[in-house]
């Protein structure tokens, strides 16, 4: 896979239809699409114009399914990197896998190979990424609404604030209900102005943030949840915008 943000670093130079793998949704979807620009076995390294055009979000649930094919429990996860820009945390995606000898959920980072590795200046392991270098977006919002952290500092490009990490607050526990949506999907409590918010909204968002960040003990309400909130939920007659 080739991040499509940084295809020209590699010297790639991508047309129009292979950005437009990047709006693939599923794996369902993105390994025929991996199969058809070369049949080579996984397990081979390919040349860079043979890679998949992605996103952090594609790396990451092809790691989880990858894992979980080989009976590695592992999970997508949205939220912030803090390793991309000084004093800022970047829309990021991670995998978790569960570490069996240290009988504990490990983060990966499976975009960052040795060349953005060198060029982001990464010190630590991206195989055991540190828990301070990555804030799920539901940590970031129970920070943001505490006072304890400024908004302003979470996001991309010049997209930021409590609207944007509400945003991956939600694509955080729609991944824990394995549910594969693109980072710019917007529906339901994603789509809404912060200034639309009831103070219903704001307690669902406040109890869902919460449940987050301790997903497997709280996984049958994470998944009731999704069951009976509508605007969390995916519309079933919803044409995704990519």
């Amino acid at each position: 896979m080739i991040h499509v943000f940084w295809a020209e670093r590699y010297g790639i130079k991508l047309n129009g239809a292979r950005q437009s793998e990047v709006n693939l949704r599923s794996f369902k979807e993105k390994f025929p699409a991996l199969l058809h620009l070369s049949n080579a076995p996984l397990t081979e390294p390919r040349p860079l114009e043979k890679r998949l055009v992605g996103n952090c979000r594609d790396f990451s649930d092809f790691l989880a399914a990858l894992l979980k094919q080989k009976g590695i429990p592992a999970r997508a996860r949205c939220g912030f990197g803090k390793y991309f820009l000084p004093n800022h945390y970047e829309d990021h995606w991670v995998t978790e896998y569960w570490n069996t000898a240290e009988k504990r959920w490990s983060m990966v980072d499976a975009q960052l190979d040795e060349f953005q590795q060198k060029e982001l200046k990464i010190t630590f392991d991206t195989l055991n990424v540190p828990s301070y270098q990555f804030i799920t977006g539901g940590k970031a919002w129970l920070l943001c609404r505490a006072g304890q952290a400024n908004p302003d500092q979470f996001g991309i490009f010049k997209m930021r604030g409590m609207g944007f990490i509400r945003g991956d607050l939600i694509r955080d526990f729609l991944a824990l209900n394995r549910i594969e949506i693109l980072p710019w999907d917007a529906f339901g409590l994603i789509a809404k102005a912060d200034n639309q918010l009831s103070e219903a909204d704001l307690a669902l968002l406040d109890h869902l943030a919460g449940l987050t960040l301790t997903p497997d003990a709280a996984f049958a309400e994470i998944r009731q949840l999704y069951a009976q909130e509508k605007e969390l939920q995916v519309p079933a007659s919803w044409f995704p915008i990519v």
